[in-house]
């Protein structure tokens, strides 16, 4: 899965990566640790133009409340197509998650240690997402989850699941544009080998109160096995 995240980048870099055209307003909104109900930066394929705010969580259109909003952060691509809360945005509102990083815990022991994971390029990771528009009586509340698969193999050493990464050549583009279904559900496999690079951070990227840069230290002693 994919439960934490950050966003720590500048206009420029987007505009490089994305597109100059690209809008992404004056103010950046920094963050080394996005949570789930939290607002972070997507691009929607009905605006591919421009840097929107929307919360982490699907709500999907025809939920009674947004209670399980927290519960849809992540969206498996394993039987997406046909998912009640899924089905209708991986065909018709699919949008790019940018992060320069996400976070992820690997099990050693009986402890949960957090690892820091990024582009081995430098590069923002383009994750693959859907998102849908839900009202709460005349306020629409667009919301998002990211996609996940099977990891490669440096996740692998760290976690049994991993986000759907677009970085590649076109496929980030092509996310956003009129596909077939077929034609969607291909770009959505494991990301290749030796793409990513990790190092262990401190645990106080647990407490979603702490956010500063700090978060992004890395930690060099090993965990302590109890």
């Amino acid at each position: 899965m994919c439960g934490r995240f950050s966003f720590v980048t500048s206009k420029e870099k987007i505009q490089q990566q994305l597109g100059e055209q690209v809008e992404t307003g004056v103010n950046l909104r920094i963050s080394f640790n996005i949570a789930p109900t939290q607002h972070a930066y997507v691009i929607t394929n009905d605006k591919p133009d421009i840097l929107q705010y929307l919360t982490w969580g699907l709500i999907p259109y025809w939920s009674k409340d947004e209670k399980n909003a927290s519960k849809l952060i992540n969206a498996r691509q394993e039987g997406i197509s046909s998912k009640p809360s899924f089905r209708i945005p991986i065909r018709k509102r699919r949008c790019l998650v940018i992060v320069d990083s996400f976070y992820e815990w690997k099990k050693i022991g009986t402890q949960k240690i957090p690892y820091r994971i990024f582009h081995k390029s430098g590069d923002l990771l383009i994750l693959a997402g859907i998102w849908d528009i839900w009202y709460k009586d005349d306020y629409a509340v667009k919301s998002f989850s990211i996609i996940t698969t099977p990891p490669n193999q440096e996740m692998g050493s760290v976690h049994n699941r991993m986000p759907v990464i677009l970085n590649e050549g076109d496929k980030k583009n092509r996310w956003l544009s009129d596909l077939a279904l077929d034609e969607t559900l291909a770009l959505l496999h494991t990301p290749k080998d030796g793409i990513l690079d990790m190092y262990q951070v401190s645990t106080r990227v647990n407490n979603v109160r702490n956010n500063a840069p700090d978060l992004h230290q890395k930690i060099n002693e090993p965990p302590t096995l109890f």
